[in-house]
């Protein structure tokens, strides 16, 4: 096992293409030092989102390999998908594991933005701990816009990025790159295809319109599935529960006369976010992380 663990999460825009998704991951299966934990294609969203952790050093060497391919074979001028997103790889953020602080996170982030600017003439914005202003730790602050508002908001004084050039990259758009902690992508199903009903839910939740701290949410159409989804974010579970979002959801669908068809968790996500839900819903009493076989083990 490493000695040191840093996990990265990087979200590229490309969910319907498989040869071009295997050729993306191939580098964080190749790098010694570094371990591919998952990756997960969305069509809808056309995205896809990986899970590697590894040697804070060893995964650097691979993620840099792999923007370098996803530049190669996706241009943003053709990409549709029902996800937000301003670039090829469109996020980048770095969460300390083991013997790995916050600020070496912070750290390497910069590292790997100044090179991928540097390589391959890539705009960079930091975010989250790594932000360089208060208006950019929030993702969705820089990402406003998205690919096609792009061009001209780069120009601004205030937008302009962290590293490279103060223009949108012809094919593979801009990146934000950073460091935080752990965040659970959790999506909520409903049996409607009225994407009106997933907007209105999605505000009652999101944070910044009056929600639950630590929740940022959007309304998804899953046109192939012919329903909509809640797209939410958990940025801090053990502040904000699953389960506390869950129900509210449910809830408001309720009013709409709409149920839920089932819920998905996207990539890897703590151990104790779901053993907190599961002590919820069978309403255990006293129940602790020290009563999972799994983790006693671990220790």
């Amino acid at each position: 096992m490493f000695n040191r663990i840093i996990e990265c999460v990087p979200n590229f825009s490309e969910g319907r293409n498989m040869d071009v998704i295997e050729k993306i991951v191939a580098p964080f299966i190749k790098t010694e030092g570094c371990k591919l934990l998952d990756y997960n294609p969305d069509k809808d969203h056309n995205r896809v989102v990986v899970t590697v952790i590894g040697e804070p050093e060893a995964v650097k060497k691979a993620l840099v390999e792999a923007a370098g391919i996803a530049i190669a074979n996706i241009d943003m001028n053709k990409h549709q998908g029902e996800h937000p997103r301003m670039g090829a790889i469109d996020v980048v953020p770095f969460i300390p594991i083991k013997n790995v602080t916050m600020e070496e996170s912070v750290a390497l982030a910069k590292e790997v933005a100044e090179e991928l600017a540097g390589k391959y003439n890539l705009p960079i914005y930091l975010y989250e701990k790594a932000a360089s202003s208060p208006q950019r730790e929030n993702l969705a602050n820089i990402r406003k816009g998205e690919y096609e508002g792009f061009k001209e908001k780069i120009k601004l004084p205030e937008w302009k990025p962290d590293f490279g050039p103060a223009e949108q990259h012809p094919t593979a758009g801009a990146t934000v790159v950073g460091a935080r902690m752990p965040l659970v992508a959790f999506n909520i199903n409903l049996a409607t295809s009225d994407i009106e009903i997933a907007n209105k839910i999605s505000k009652c939740i999101r944070h910044i319109s009056g929600g639950f701290r630590f929740t940022k949410a959007m309304g998804v159409d899953l046109k192939e599935r012919g329903i909509v989804q809640v797209s939410i974010n958990m940025t801090d579970y053990t502040k904000t529960a699953l389960y506390r979002v869950f129900e509210t959801v449910k809830f408001e669908a309720a009013r709409y006369g709409v149920n839920i068809v089932g819920s998905e968790i996207v990539g890897l996500t703590p151990m104790e976010a779901l053993v907190d839900t599961a002590a919820y819903y069978l309403r255990l009493e006293n129940f602790s992380m020290n009563q999972v076989l799994e983790n006693r083990i671990l220790e």
